[in-house]
């Protein structure tokens, strides 16, 4: 199944590392950084140029079943429905070792959703499967274009993991990483140091399977 338009694809990601996964002739990418007015001002910018937008990069696990490196792809965010036949075109080609992606509803927001109980909680009252802090610009900017939407993650940490304080600032708007805010926040919470680690060690991971697995999938895909 092909999902292919003469118009570019918008591919929006956290960060510009996710980013250039994706980067092509075919494509627009854009890099939120943790700053969703900012992002939402850009994907309008380009808005008219697509002929739709993907939320692409790596997310945290709400359910516990879900495992690092395994793919989710959304159904829905918030009230706004994903586009079922890219859903499903993507569905078909992606799987992480002998896992199938699995697919459910997203949790996007402002906020980093950095502790094992809050994720539980959410897990618990919304029943999304996975969150990330993308794509509820992507499902609003979509609706706003009348645009369809999808949305492709890679999970870098488990639903019982907490993540460091560090990675709540890791991100400058744009999406370059913030080494003096996250040194700042090493010297303010120095015990951190060893998930830190532990958590960047998950995340490149995770990257891994992004820029593997990912790109070859959306390609056909899209193609």
């Amino acid at each position: 199944m092909s999902v292919a338009s003469p118009r570019p694809l918008l591919i929006v990601t956290g960060t510009r590392r996710e980013a250039k996964v994706l980067a092509g002739p075919d494509v627009i990418t854009l890099a939120g950084g943790g700053d969703s007015d900012r992002l939402a001002r850009a994907i309008d910018a380009r808005a008219g140029e697509v002929c739709g937008i993907l939320s692409f990069g790596m997310a945290g696990a709400l359910d516990p079943a879900l495992h690092l490196g395994d793919w989710v792809i959304g159904t829905q965010v918030g009230d706004a429905p994903c586009d079922p036949v890219f859903a499903g075109a993507m569905a078909s080609r992606l799987r992480s070792g002998r896992r199938l992606p699995a697919q459910g509803p997203i949790h996007a927001s402002d906020h980093l959703i950095a502790s094992a109980w809050e994720k539980s909680d959410l897990h618990a009252q919304t029943g999304a499967i996975a969150c990330d802090m993308e794509s509820h610009v992507v499902a609003a900017a979509a609706t706003r274009h009348g645009l369809r939407f999808a949305v492709l993650r890679c999970i870098s940490d488990a639903a019982d993991t907490d993540l460091p304080p560090a990675i709540a600032v890791a991100m400058k708007p744009g999406g370059g990483l913030a080494l003096g805010r996250i040194l700042w926040s090493l010297l303010r919470h120095p015990l951190q140091v060893p998930s830190l680690i532990a958590t960047t060690r998950r995340f490149g991971a995770a990257f891994k399977v992004l820029a593997g697995s990912g790109n070859r999938a959306l390609r056909s895909v899209w193609d």
